[in-house]
């Protein structure tokens, strides 16, 4: 009797675990046929308007290979391939990453206001392109720019320092390490500081990249992202039951056969390289890597198997709605995203700052 009772049990915890992920899975696939749409609208809309079934045509023609109606105009399919499809996606993916790994550094700090840019990324990937800029630098090398590049080991090189300035005796500390990654981001805050006022007075191209955008996004962009974003985010996604394990102190963790260091560790470095490789493409975005984890745990709780994918279909949502409207808000001219998704995001910061004290008042 004491067997049956435990298999039943057994059984019922299978079946509710499989149920679980049924959802995961058709929320996951929901919001990707939602993205689609985003897509066809944003390619759509801009300084020059085009017919949703003309995109769509096109779309399915062109990316998919599908042979469908051809008697659109040709200045519209030149518009949408080399102009619009790839900053569409590049956006996606940028705030898909953005906001999957503010979902993983939110679980793996603790800390709901937590976000991608926490132990030095953005300071470090700014200082890599101020360098590029204001030393005389050339824009492109390598057979491709040397911006992204810059940038890329700028942010890398300050998340490593922190790492390790925040790595005791074989161990990370979550509070050394945010202060480290403080102490990071002042320092390169710094020396991006003095490089800007040692140098020629025409700043704008720099503060337009560290505002962020996609303006002059290019196929070959996209190739070059997706290798260093997409695996990463893999492994967020299957380390996002391990997040929920984390959210216990260490030694429960421990007591339940995870390995710790290693498993933070693990998120930490794949967590940061998402961010390093998006910001190098993008520029700094804030508030991305907020906004997406939150709206996902309005919507579905706090359940990081549901909350990592579902962040990174959110943030990709969020910024290729954000990247819109930079184009077409003010015609013929275009906006740093950046500015978008602080007019967004600042105001929701502010909310979950509220909330979060209203609980801890109560």
């Amino acid at each position: 009797m004491i067997y049956d009772t435990c298999t039943n049990q057994k059984l019922s915890y299978s079946n509710k675990n499989r149920m679980n992920y049924i959802r995961i899975v058709r929320r996951i696939v929901l919001g990707l046929i939602v993205i689609l749409g985003i897509c066809i609208v944003a390619s759509s809309l801009g300084a020059v308007n085009i017919p949703l079934t003309d995109t769509l045509a096109i779309a399915i023609n062109k990316l998919i290979g599908i042979r469908v109606k051809s008697n659109w105009p040709e200045v519209s399919e030149s518009i949408l391939v080399n102009l619009r499809f790839p900053r569409i996606i590049l956006a996606g993916i940028v705030g898909a990453a953005l906001s999957i790994s503010g979902a993983a550094y939110q679980g793996l700090f603790r800390n709901p206001l937590a976000d991608p840019y926490l132990i030095g990324s953005a300071s470090g990937a700014g200082l890599g392109a101020a360098i590029v800029f204001l030393t005389g630098l050339p824009l492109l090398a390598f057979g491709g720019g040397l911006l992204p590049i810059a940038a890329f080991i700028g942010s890398i090189t300050a998340v490593t320092l922190a790492y390790f300035i925040g790595r005791r005796k074989g161990k990370v500390g979550i509070s050394t390490l945010i202060l480290a990654g403080v102490a990071v981001s002042s320092l390169a805050g710094a020396i991006t500081s003095l490089l800007m006022i040692k140098s020629d007075p025409n700043l704008r191209p720099l503060m337009s990249w560290l505002l962020g955008g996609f303006s002059g996004s290019r196929w070959v962009d996209v190739f070059i992202l997706l290798p260093y974003v997409f695996p990463p985010m893999i492994v967020l996604i299957l380390y996002s039951r391990v997040l929920n394990i984390l959210q216990l102190n260490d030694l429960h963790a421990q007591t339940l056969g995870v390995n710790v260091n290693r498993t933070k560790t693990i998120i930490l470095l794949s967590a940061s390289l998402v961010t390093a490789s998006a910001v190098a493409f993008s520029g700094v975005i804030g508030f991305v890597g907020l906004v997406g984890p939150h709206v996902v745990r309005l919507i579905w709780g706090s359940d990081y198997r549901h909350l990592v994918p579902m962040s990174a279909i959110l943030g990709a949502g969020f910024l290729i709605l954000a990247d819109l409207g930079a184009r077409v808000i003010a015609i013929p001219t275009e906006l740093p995203v950046g500015i978008i998704t602080a007019f967004f995001g600042a105001p929701f910061f502010i909310y979950i700052l509220k909330t979060n004290k209203r609980s801890q008042d109560n």
